[in-house]
């Protein structure tokens, strides 16, 4: 019998803006010694490239290439956080931590980072994981984590941050302890709320995949050959 997921597994790849695709595979491949598996047209949109890099045989790093990118300026404060303790406006990623399994692998992932000329600040030690900190092409703010122990709520859920974050002790132990769910499978598209979070379509052509049936949607999106014949 197959279990309803209950929640997501892990991330399966991670997609990063690029003003040149080049660039960032270079980086992220000799850099990081994350190897190239796939580069492709990107589906479905005129002009996109999108590569895909592999962290284990569960996580990708992904990279993407769109027409215009390079025109778009980088903005400290507002695109790009430029460090770990600096903002960047809301919905942005303010930076990306990568793991490395123990504090063996965190060590040798700075040596082979600094040995490509790139400044590493670090190990900091943060109590559950230690951190190496760096930046990436195009100001992406990095790190690498090395767990140093498992994550104890009872630890490190701090009462006075939840007060600060609005966080009340019932909605505490609620985000503690997710629902499972247990609902029927298949469940239609619900009526469409402007409360809720959407994604950016040109409103007319938004509603029309909002009303279209999943299977239409996954028929006409769909691009599930390789771009190389074997």
């Amino acid at each position: 019998m197959t279990t309803k997921q209950q929640q997501p597994s892990g991330i399966h790849h991670i997609a990063i803006m690029a003003a040149d695709i080049k660039t960032h595979i270079a980086f992220f491949s000799e850099v990081m010694g994350c190897p190239l598996v796939a580069l492709f047209d990107m589906h479905g949109v005129p002009g996109g490239l999108h590569a895909f890099l592999r962290m284990n045989e569960r996580s990708y790093f992904s990279i993407v290439q769109l027409p215009g990118v390079d025109q778009i300026p980088v903005t400290l404060g507002v695109t790009h956080a430029g460090n770990g303790a600096l903002p960047s406006a809301a919905g942005t990623m303010q930076h990306l931590a990568f793991r490395a399994d123990d504090e063996v692998g965190l060590l040798s992932m700075r040596d082979r980072i600094r040995s490509h000329g790139v400044n590493v600040i670090g190990p900091i030690d943060h109590g559950f994981c230690k951190s190496i900190y760096f930046a990436g092409p195009d100001q992406l703010t990095l790190e690498v984590a090395a767990p140093v122990s498992q994550v104890d709520p009872d630890l490190w859920i701090d009462p006075a941050v939840l007060a600060k974050a609005g966080i009340s002790a019932e909605e505490s132990a609620r985000y503690r302890s997710p629902e499972a769910y247990d609902g029927p499978s298949g469940i239609p598209q619900p009526p469409y709320d402007p409360a809720k979070p959407h994604m950016s379509y040109p409103a007319d052509m938004y509603q029309a995949i909002l009303r279209a049936p999943d299977e239409v949607i996954a028929n006409a999106q769909s691009f599930s050959r390789p771009p190389v014949n074997a």
